[in-house]
């Protein structure tokens, strides 16, 4: 088990998400974290660099569109996250930490969509 708050991390990602906030969300993961993306085609980013790459421009259009928290819950490991942009385009996320609590990898892809929603994690 470990000795922080990995809610509360994910509480802060969710936070730096709705104020479209790069540098925020950036400092909650690890310099070599991974993201994979399987919205449209998997797609992998690791590093600070191509995290930045990947969340500049998600971040401008939840910003714009609206971010809202679906369900967060703890998992054997982690957490794992349903959010919606635009109030109905549904996300899943799982996150895991590294021993020094930030965020080591980010693994999301479309949730249960609404027949006429897309994806635009």
């Amino acid at each position: 088990m470990s000795d922080f708050d990995q809610m509360g991390i994910i509480v802060d990602w969710v936070d730096a998400c709705r104020k479209g906030d790069l540098a925020m969300l950036l400092d909650l993961y690890t310099d070599d974290a991974q993201v994979e993306c399987s919205c449209n085609g998997t797609r992998r980013y690791r590093g600070r660099r191509e995290l930045e790459t990947y969340w500049g421009p998600r971040l401008s259009a939840y910003s714009s569109a609206g971010f809202g928290l679906e369900e967060i819950n703890p998992v054997p490991f982690g957490i794992d996250l349903e959010y919606s942009v635009a109030g109905s385009l549904r996300i899943h996320a799982s996150f895991r930490f590294s021993p020094e609590g930030k965020i080591r990898s980010t693994l999301c892809g479309p949730a249960l969509q609404e027949p006429h929603a897309g994806c635009a994690c």
